[in-house]
């Protein structure tokens, strides 16, 4: 296929940065060190290896890996070949990896054997329609391609994917039956690559601490990185001791991390000794964060705080700046952000129609970094995409300046005695007494109020709570129809694992439970 073909795809985004980059260190930490050069090398001892194996364009390959380089270079270098990529989440559960293997049609699996290896053998013992597995290191099983790349010798890498290909194969978190994947084609990715260069604060040099998941929210912040000449440092797992040695010893300017991760930052005894002044911009993004605990990481880690909105079906959708974060207008942190550039926002009603100003809608995106479809579900994707419009199931209202202020996720909605209350508006409420480390909000069963509020909160160490003064503390702020009928103490919330400090921040309950991750 010629060069000169359609247009851009990630594959010649990310071979481009490489090439221009050379001799500067792109990755760190663990999984090792490599310049972008020697990243420009391996991606086409890869892809020799994966086409020796069978991999061409058309076919799909998922990957299973911790943070390291090696994993995301071999994304790459499928993508390149035109094979369509599908991150299976590190700490998922083998059932919910092989209905993805299956869902998604997957042909190939790349998987990080120093870290899954048992899991690898599990997952090719149990999906026959596994064509191979690329296996990053030795083991029992398929191919190992560091192995494969070191017999492969210098070989330029190949773009064989146009921007129509299908690139991205992302699974949704499942929280309302099966989990749906989300296909985004190369053009797709791309403008998500250039909405997130675009309207996020990048330092000017960055040192890009990589915490969260790459196989999720946390990788997508890795080619404007690239692009821009940056290092991406690598970490395996969250360790708030090695977070905070690294910010000081790394030079790191960029981090990525979820509220629940910058919670137990904040309480960490290191935190007021450690070395920040390298760091310049901190994302957090798609689960609540406690304004109280914000308003707490700006006066002791800085002005560096930048939220992030979207989801698996469209990101990003709407960005919180650092000027926004300000502490003299508090009013503000409650937002979840103003519309990025190339996003078009509306607030819509049942019936498809803008709400009035300052009422409550869903928030309905247009943006060219959304979705092409739902993988094999062509009713769902209808609805979803319904009118030319993501409808992302989120609830909000917007201010006269265009900031929307997300009330809650509109499955969640609690109807009591014929009123609405979003459960979003009384957590934020319950997590301001000191006394509370978490809370969620949900609706039971009543005979008097068809559904009655009930709060479920976890307290702070050496905490006691006092249920009724929460209650009154919520009936002081919102009134007495969002005032829950009950509150239950207890020592621990469920949560899934895009919830949890070590994973994606788009959290998601368990059955039926709402939650807010908003740890104090």
């Amino acid at each position: 296929m010629s060069d000169l073909h359609q247009g851009l795809t990630c594959a010649s985004l990310m071979l481009r940065a490489m090439a221009r980059w050379g001799d500067r260190v792109a990755f760190s930490g663990y999984g090792g060190t490599y310049t972008y050069a020697q990243c420009h090398d391996l991606v086409g001892r890869y892809q020799a290896v994966m086409q020796g194996a069978g991999a061409v364009r058309g076919k799909r390959i998922a990957l299973l890996n911790a943070n390291r380089a090696e994993a995301w270079l071999a994304g790459i270098a499928a993508q390149g070949l035109g094979l369509c990529m599908t991150p299976l989440h590190p700490l998922g559960a083998s059932e919910d990896q092989q209905f993805i293997l299956e869902d998604g049609e997957i042909d190939f699996l790349l998987v990080d054997t120093d870290n899954y290896l048992e899991r690898g053998a599990e997952l090719l013992a149990t999906t026959p329609r596994l064509q191979n597995v690329f296996a990053l290191g030795p083991a029992d099983y398929g191919i190992d391609l560091r192995a494969g790349a070191d017999n492969a010798g210098a070989v330029s890498p190949l773009l064989l994917a146009t921007p129509n290909d299908q690139a991205w194969l992302t699974y949704t978190g499942g929280t309302t039956g099966r989990s749906k994947g989300a296909m985004r084609r190369h053009h797709s990715y791309v403008a998500m690559v250039n909405a997130i260069s675009a309207d996020f604060e990048w330092p000017e040099d960055i040192v890009y601490l990589s915490v969260a998941p790459i196989s999720h929210v946390g990788g997508t912040k890795i080619p404007t990185v690239l692009l821009r000449g940056g290092r991406v440092h690598m970490h395996h797992g969250f360790n708030p001791d090695a977070v905070l040695d690294d910010i000081g010893s790394e030079r790191v300017s960029t981090a990525l991390l979820v509220p629940t991760m910058v919670n137990i930052l904040l309480d960490h005894p290191k935190l007021d000794q450690a070395d920040l002044s390298s760091l310049e911009l901190l994302m957090y993004g798609a689960a609540p964060m406690s304004p109280t605990r914000l308003l707490e990481g700006l006066e002791r880690i800085g002005p560096v705080f930048c939220q992030l909105y979207g989801q698996t079906e469209g990101y990003p959708l709407t960005v919180l700046r650092r000027s926004d974060h300000n502490k003299d207008d508090p009013g503000l942190f409650a937002a979840c952000g103003h519309p990025c550039t190339s996003v078009q926002i509306a607030l819509l009603d049942e019936e498809g129609q803008a709400v009035p100003k300052g009422e409550v809608g869903e928030i309905c995106a247009q943006a060219p970094q959304v979705m092409d479809e739902y993988w094999r579900r062509p009713e769902q994707t209808a609805e979803t995409l319904a009118d030319g419009w993501l409808h992302t199931g989120d609830m909000a209202h917007a201010d006269e300046r265009g900031f929307l202020y997300i009330v809650d996720r509109k499955k969640d909605m609690i109807i009591t005695g014929g009123f609405n209350v979003f459960p979003r508006e009384v957590e934020d409420v319950l997590t301001t007494d000191q006394s509370v480390a978490m809370a969620a909000v949900i609706g039971v069963p009543d005979d008097k109020w068809g559904e009655a509020v009930k709060a479920v909160v976890i307290p702070r160490p050496g905490a006691d709570i006092d249920p009724d003064a929460l209650i009154q503390r919520v009936r002081d702020a919102k009134g007495a129809v969002q005032a829950p009928k009950s509150v239950d103490v207890v020592d621990e919330i469920p949560l899934t694992p895009w919830a949890s400090p070590t994973r994606r921040p788009c959290g998601r309950p368990i059955g039926p439970v709402k939650i807010a991750a908003l740890a104090k």
